[in-house]
């Protein structure tokens, strides 16, 4: 194998795949990226036994062939050349070596056979579908702040992606929740996904997903099964086993009667209680809303930091409410608000609260809280 392709091409190519594997493993192969040329074009494809990465770019295949060779080295030589270097990644097939030269510099890293390279099995997909980067990145985005970490509990550990019945019908909806707070999100069901099983992506798929969603133009071609899920892009294409386990009915979790409504703006709120939060203690983090007519007043007693509250104007019509929350829970839920206004939605001190964007039933939001 011989190609020359450009620093900045091969960089994002290969950044996408040393992502991918796990810094530390028992099987060496696992830390390889798997490099194949053919006709214009070069593949990088890493895995981790779990989530598959290939990416595709274009470059002068000068012979084609194909090997294995350390993601994370081979990372960092690229990233340390020079902007705008052409790099010429070369492998002789007998030497278990890969050449690397750009410029005056002169690599020579050990590759292992393509032979020896796990690629992941291909699964029939019951469901096909085409949908926007942002409407995935919005789902995606807004979810998952909410993912569990706590490994017992293996179910709550990515977003629950399935078809549901929303306010005007059916929706593609992605929900996370870790007990404390629970984040749903709904956007207009793309054509082909309506018989599309439910299942939950992981975290680690979620992230690496990202990064293909960041052009607003492209179209995501998702495939659905019950053990996988696949994004591609003519480009990058993203396979993943999904979470074995069954998520909770969270619907019975969210308030439906809450009848004390709060409405604020959503900039000022977050700024707000990241203010008071700071005398308040890393462990409990515990910020008290007290509301009285169209007033809110915020506060934080920490008796070995000391203590602050702050006022804001709210609209608020009913009876006076005190109550608890997380400070880290209130300012990452408010940090997806995109409409200027955040509505609250509250029954007693003890009991779920709900909060949306303005009107927009398409984000709605659980917070539990705590006892100040």
């Amino acid at each position: 194998m011989k190609i020359s392709i450009e620093r900045g091409t091969l960089l994002r190519a290969v950044a996408q795949a040393q992502s991918v594997v796990e810094r530390r493993n028992t099987i060496p192969i696992l830390a390889n990226v798997l490099i194949e040329a053919e006709g214009e074009q070069v593949s990088f494809r890493a895995t981790d036994l779990d989530i598959e990465v290939i990416d595709r770019v274009p470059a002068q295949v000068l012979r084609p062939g194909a090997t294995t060779v350390a993601a994370v080295t081979l990372h960092e030589i690229v990233r340390k050349l020079p902007e705008g270097a052409l790099v010429q990644l070369s492998d002789d097939g007998a030497s278990g070596r890969l050449s690397v030269e750009a410029g005056r510099s002169r690599f020579q890293l050990a590759t292992l056979p393509r032979e020896d390279f796990p690629v992941m099995a291909s699964s029939e997909y019951s469901s096909n579908f085409a949908a926007p980067a942002p409407v995935l990145r919005r789902l995606f985005d807004k979810s998952r702040f909410a993912i569990s970490t706590e490994e017992t509990r293996y179910y709550l550990n990515g977003v629950y992606m399935h078809v549901a019945d929303g306010e005007t019908g059916r929706v593609l909806r992605c929900v996370a929740t870790d007990g404390h707070r629970l984040a749903r999100i709904d956007a207009p069901l793309p054509p082909g996904a309506e018989d599309m099983p439910g299942v939950i992506v992981p975290k680690k798929t979620v992230e690496q997903l990202r990064k293909l969603l960041d052009d607003d133009e492209a179209e995501i071609a998702v495939s659905v099964s019950e053990t996988k899920v696949r994004f591609a892009t003519p480009e990058i294409t993203l396979t993943s086993k999904v979470i074995d386990g069954t998520f909770p009915d969270y619907s019975r979790v969210i308030p439906v009667n809450n009848p004390r409504r709060m409405e604020v703006d959503a900039a000022e709120f977050a700024q707000a209680v990241d203010r008071v939060a700071t005398v308040s203690s890393e462990r409990s983090r515990a910020v008290k809303m007290i509301l009285d007519e169209d007033r809110l007043l915020l506060s934080v007693n920490a008796p070995d930091s000391g203590a602050a509250e702050e006022e804001l104007a709210v609209a608020y019509a009913d009876d006076h409410l005190e109550i608890g929350f997380n400070a880290k829970y209130l300012l990452e839920i408010a940090g997806q608000v995109d409409r200027e206004n955040a509505v609250f939605l509250f029954n007693s001190p003890a009991d779920p609260t709900v909060m949306r964007e303005g009107n927009d039933m398409s984000a709605v939001y659980v917070v539990m809280p705590m006892r100040v």
